[in-house]
C-alpha cells in the first residue's frame, strides 16, 4: 500500500476525510510509534495538524517518538473518545511519517497550526495509507475505511 498526502486521501473521500479533520486537527490524539530496537509498540500524545493539503505533528528533538519514526516511519494515529458510549466516533489513520526540515512545509504547518511550536521543535509530514470511523448507531458500531489503493 502507497502512503499519500491528506489531500488525496480528501479528494477521493470527502465526507470522510472532513470527519477526519475535526477529530484530529489541533486536538489531543495518540499517535503509535515501534520502540527501536525491539520494535515494541509505544503510544504518545501528540497534537496534529492537518493544513489543506497535509497532515503535521511537530515534536520535541528529543522525542522517545522522534527517534522511534527515523528508524520505523510507520505510525498510527487514534483520535480521543469523549465517553464509553463512543462519543462523536473512532477515528484512525495509519502511514508512514517524514521528518523534513523543508522552510516551506514548517511555515504550512505553522500556519495550519492550533498552537505555536517552539522554533526547537522537529516536524514530521504524515503520509496516509488507511483512514477508519468507527461510530455508534443505537449501540451498534458501524465502519467507514478508506485505503489508498482502493
Amino acid at each position: 500500500m502507497t502512503a499519500v498526502e491528506w489531500s488525496t486521501f480528501r479528494d477521493s473521500a470527502p465526507t470522510l476525510e472532513a470527519i477526519g479533520r475535526m477529530r484530529l486537527h489541533g486536538r489531543t490524539c495518540y499517535l503509535a510509534t515501534s520502540r527501536r530496537g525491539d520494535g515494541a509498540p509505544r503510544v504518545h500524545p501528540v497534537t496534529p495538524d492537518i493544513s489543506a493539503s497535509r497532515l503535521f505533528v511537530f515534536m520535541e528533538p528529543t522525542s522517545p517518538k522522534g527517534h522511534d519514526l527515523r528508524v520505523d516511519p510507520r505510525f498510527a494515529l487514534h483520535c480521543g473518545v469523549e465517553d464509553n458510549a463512543g462519543g462523536e466516533g473512532e477515528f484512525f489513520v495509519s502511514g508512514a511519517a517524514v521528518l523534513t526540515d523543508d522552510p516551506e512545509l514548517r511555515t504550512e504547518a505553522v500556519q495550519a497550526g492550533s498552537y505555536a511550536p517552539a522554533d526547537r521543535y522537529i516536524l514530521f509530514h504524515l503520509l496516509i495509507d488507511h483512514a477508519t470511523l468507527r461510530r455508534y448507531e443505537d449501540g451498534t458500531p458501524v465502519h467507514q475505511r478508506w485505503r489508498s489503493d482502493d
